[in-house]
């Protein structure tokens, strides 16, 4: 999961599971959170019984941002919270999520002045219940450039292009791979597909999880091309590591 846009979220039905390396987070019905864009992570939606996963989640597309913070003093230079933002319950987040339901449930487009209205009342709603989400949403700065080694080793489970890694690093393509070979005397390429490929051996040896559960997690597309490279490497099957102790 990456977002290219802020996303607030709120629980209707059913369980959100939010995954960023280690870390895991559950959110019930009637809790609320804000993704920052361009945050890494694994979201998992899971039914309550035989209720399907229900939930509210509106998108803030930076021009409207930017309109809506023009005239009010931001304080941007705050820190950001890493993963995620939970919202504490508060009646107008609560008035607020009661008065979109119905929207949600119309089959038809809703006009963009119309939409542009309520994502500006959910602007306003946000404001007032926590003052980080101001510094949050009014900062339009592009990712700075990081610690590579760090931000790999924590990242390469993620299925991202070499330009998506490289944005998020805050470098060039060129300068990605430059500083890539410099850090870890290798390509990208050959160095995740070893990250991703080690990182599931151990998921499925040593945690005992089956092939199917894993290859999305370990940054693979599907079972075939990651059964084909994990013989490769290992010399046996995912299937038969599993009989391993």
């Amino acid at each position: 999961m990456i977002l290219n846009q802020h996303a607030l979220v709120y629980v209707l039905e059913g369980t959100l599971e939010l995954s960023y390396g280690t870390q895991f987070y559950t959110f019930k019905p009637g809790m609320t959170l804000l993704i920052p864009r361009n945050q890494l992570g694994r979201m998992t939606k899971l039914p309550h019984q035989d209720a399907p996963f229900r939930s509210i989640s509106v998108l803030f597309p930076e021009q409207l941002l930017r309109k809506h913070y023009e005239t009010r003093q931001g304080n941007s230079t705050e820190e950001k919270p890493k993963g995620h933002l939970a919202l504490d319950r508060h009646p107008l987040l609560e008035s607020l999520f009661n008065s979109l339901i119905p929207y949600f449930e119309m089959h038809d487009e809703l006009p963009p002045d119309l939409v542009e209205i309520k994502i500006s009342e959910c602007l306003t709603v946000l404001d007032a219940c926590n003052p980080k989400v101001q510094g949050l949403l009014s900062s339009f700065s592009e990712p700075g450039k990081v610690d590579l080694a760090a931000f790999m080793e924590q990242n390469f489970m993620y299925n991202l292009s070499l330009e998506k890694f490289g944005y998020l690093t805050g470098r060039s393509l060129t300068t990605f791979k430059k500083d890539f070979k410099k850090e870890f005397n290798t390509t990208p390429g050959r160095w995740l597909t070893q990250k991703r490929l080690e990182f599931a051996h151990d998921q499925i040896v040593v945690k005992k999880r089956k092939p199917i559960e894993i290859f999305f997690d370990a940054g693979f597309e599907n079972l075939s091309h990651f059964s084909f490279a994990f013989k490769k490497q290992f010399g046996y099957s995912p299937t038969a590591a599993t009989s391993l102790s």
